[in-house]
């Protein structure tokens, strides 16, 4: 593993020097356990612990497939598949891993194993490719983004998102991220923008590539010149990314936050309509099972008087069940609720007549496709969008670094650290690299 690492640091080492590397024939990473998916029984969602789940351990190393490539993984991510992977919510991933398994390919039997090697990000450097992979070689420097497709399905051929094998790599497959090697489909991968470093450029494949699709893409929103987009959690990962985009794409985004810190963080994004929502005391639900109208009523003036008047054409959900009920409410007569996630409960709750009578829609987003992946990630490399990297941890506090994930007690995105040896490395262009410093610590000085 040391002259993997020796040579991933070198900057006079060829694509023939990678292939004469011996591979290890195992290494670590981040797991979760057949055996104890159970753990957590009875206990409440807020009260697991992915530091007791998550465990950092040796795994053999796989051979890549058809269509496949090895990955030395300099950095990965923190996502929150992972703390759903980590709390065995809202079912273990072993379900995943078995029916992948069944689903013909005889290369998919590795993937079901008695641990789960997850995370669904990582910047690297490749080092095998399997049969079939033409357009990278060993030596390459790539960050990888999540969708994994088989495509042997007609669905799948307009928009890959819709194939029926569709998977996300490292929460629905296994060899996921958040360790020292990772497999991966050949066509996951993209380049590493060269202005950034290891850890920063694992930080953005999935978070962005989302919000690209849930907003920009025609797949998503269409976000257009002059929309307004209320944005939830707009200094964490997914809405660090989406308002960004927004700003980018001549929108105007209302950003909703969880406190002065991250207020600050958005306004230093470029945002300029901040709500504190623990400032003002929003609260959407009575009880457990009671949404309380008039506190949407109360966001929507609040979102009209920042804007001078108009309700949002778009609402960037993720939340789910806290949020989704005043999201259906506070979007404009014909705007779009554009959702990707739940995490804050999968049982959503609101009042339809919002929805019928002011000619509403809700658009459910999940990921991207190759191209939108592949052009979101061309924006970073432009200099365009930018990582929202916080926090970094070794890949031995994985289990710490996912649990502050899951008690929200992190801005933007947290990274760990895979081979790298330490912060910083892996930076080519610094010229470029100087021009955005300051934006590219924006969320480090926080």
């Amino acid at each position: 593993m040391q002259e993997i690492v020796n040579a991933a640091l070198s900057d006079d080492v060829s694509s023939s020097d990678f292939s004469a590397l011996i591979l290890p024939d195992s290494y670590r990473a981040a797991v979760v356990l057949k055996e104890e998916t159970e753990m957590f029984a009875g206990m409440a969602t807020r009260d697991k612990e992915p530091e007791k789940s998550l465990h950092v351990r040796d795994v053999a190393t796989p051979e890549p497939g058809p269509g496949e490539a090895l990955i030395a993984v300099m950095a990965s991510a923190v996502n929150y598949n992972t703390v759903w992977t980590s709390i065995f919510e809202p079912l273990p991933t072993f379900g995943f891993l078995e029916r992948y398994a069944r689903s013909g390919d005889p290369w998919a039997v590795r993937h079901d194993l008695p641990y789960h090697v997850v995370g669904s990000d990582l910047s690297g450097i490749v080092l095998r490719t399997g049969p079939g992979v033409r357009n990278w070689r060993p030596g390459d420097r790539v960050v990888a983004h999540c969708l994994s497709i088989e495509l042997t399905s007609p669905d799948g051929h307009d928009d890959a998102m819709l194939d029926p094998e569709q998977r996300i790599w490292g929460f629905e497959t296994n060899y996921g991220g958040l360790a020292e090697l990772s497999l991966v489909k050949a066509n996951q991968l993209m380049p590493k923008p060269a202005h950034l470093n290891w850890e920063e450029a694992a930080a953005s494949g999935l978070v962005n590539s989302t919000a690209y699709r849930q907003l920009i893409s025609r797949n998503g929103a269409a976000l257009k010149q002059g929309d307004i987009v209320l944005i939830w959690g707009a200094a964490g990962g997914l809405g660090s990314y989406a308002t960004q985009l927004v700003l980018n794409g001549g929108g105007i985004p209302v950003c909703v936050v969880s406190g002065a810190r991250k207020a600050a963080l958005a306004r230093a994004m470029g945002a300029e309509l901040v709500i504190d929502r623990a400032e003002e005391g929003y609260r959407f639900w009575r009880d457990e099972s009671t949404p309380d109208p008039r506190e949407w009523k109360r966001l929507g003036a609040r979102i009209r008087e920042l804007t001078g008047g108009e309700d949002p054409d778009i609402v960037f959900e993720h939340p789910g069940r806290e949020t989704f009920g005043a999201s259906v409410f506070v979007a404009r007569r014909g705007g779009t609720v554009v959702t990707c996630a739940s995490t804050t409960g999968y049982r959503h709750e609101y009042d339809n007549r919002y929805l019928w009578m002011g000619l509403k829609s809700i658009i459910g987003s999940h990921f991207a496709n190759y191209r939108e992946a592949w052009a979101a990630n061309r924006l970073i490399a432009k200099g365009m969008i930018h990582p929202s990297l916080s926090t970094v941890y070794p890949l031995a506090q994985v289990g710490t670094a996912t649990q502050s994930v899951h008690r929200n007690q992190h801005a933007g995105k947290v990274g760990v650290l895979g081979l790298a040896p330490e912060e910083g490395l892996g930076v080519q262009d610094h010229e470029m690299r100087h021009r955005h410093l300051g934006a590219l610590n924006r969320f480090r000085n926080c």
